[in-house]
């Protein structure tokens, strides 16, 4: 069963839940918004780790102290461009100002193409993202869902989703992957080495952090310290929107997880898909790799070659 959109809106080819955007707020990012050279962008497709970036950036930017991290929504802290509050919280903002947002490349701020801003980019396993989001349907209530996880990876693969096509948004960004103003950054790479990139992460930001103020950034952006923190785990919105009873908002963060869901003949027909996508790019991702060994990604009995709807 499909749970009804009961309020969206489209603008320039994608579809926004209405809830915390409309074409106002939308506008305003592309065409109305003055980005600064000292921005730092984080900028993500949903569910490739814009919480976590949001984490990483705050505490770089307090040199490694949590009090704000501890102490202010994630969302306010970082806030998307596109959404209906951004004017409120970024127009009087003092330098450097931290912004969040999932636009693609043709509905990013025009001013920004003209400045010296940065942007982060995190990309995750377009398998994961998938496998996320269908949570991220199921507990929020202004998603679209789809119970049969079959039928959701059509949605995600047919682009008839949040923000719109993963393929379209990370082919467009990685045009600009040799900016000197643009940081490419995986997920796995978060996840295998998360005090190299963000040392990574402070050398392009020229940011000079001592190691003490380095261990603090990776403690307090880990998995476990933001799943705990009610700043940042999504706790304080109303379970009418964000039903944590049905899924955690950060649930296991992982990568990977894929494996659990897909079938062997979702997984092969999502390979043959990203490959004829992705051919192009110019760029290896971790996943690629197993992307080719799929069979063996699985292996033979492997229990979860059928995926669990719980």
């Amino acid at each position: 069963m499909a749970r009804p959109i009961t309020h969206f809106i489209e603008y320039g080819g994608i579809t926004l839940p209405g809830l915390v955007h409309n074409e106002a707020s939308v506008r305003y990012a592309h065409q109305v918004f003055q980005v600064r050279d000292s921005d730092v962008f984080n900028l993500t497709y949903p569910k490739s780790g814009t919480t976590w970036m949001q984490e990483i950036l705050t505490l770089i930017h307090n040199n490694g102290d949590p009090t704000q991290s501890q102490s202010v929504p994630s969302w306010e802290r970082v806030p998307w461009i596109e959404q209906k509050t951004a004017a409120e919280f970024l127009e009087n903002r003092p330098s450097p100002r931290l912004i969040s947002s999932h636009l693609p490349l043709s509905l990013f701020p025009e001013s920004f193409f003209t400045s010296q801003a940065k942007v982060i980019y995190t990309v995750r396993d377009p398998r994961d993202v998938c496998v996320s989001l269908y949570y991220y349907a199921k507990m929020s209530s202004f998603l679209e869902y789809r119970e049969n996880f079959g039928e959701f990876i059509e949605l995600f693969t047919a682009g008839k989703i949040l923000f719109g096509s993963w393929f379209d948004h990370v082919k467009a960004w990685l045009t600009y992957k040799d900016q000197t103003n643009f940081l490419l950054l995986t997920y796995d790479e978060l996840l295998k080495d998360l005090r190299g990139s963000v040392l990574h992460i402070c050398q392009f930001l020229e940011k000079d952090l001592d190691a003490s103020a380095v261990n603090s950034v990776v403690e307090n952006a880990s998995f476990e310290m933001m799943k705990g923190n009610k700043m940042v785990n999504y706790s304080l919105i109303s379970e009418d929107i964000m039903n944590h009873k049905i899924s955690p908002f950060l649930r296991k963060g992982i990568s990977g997880d894929w494996k659990n869901h897909f079938t062997l003949e979702q997984s092969d027909a999502f390979r043959q898909l990203y490959q004829e996508k992705m051919k192009d790019v110019g760029i290896k991702f971790p996943w690629d790799e197993l992307q080719s060994e799929i069979h063996q990604e699985f292996g033979e009995g492997n229990d979860n070659a059928a995926f669990p709807l719980s």
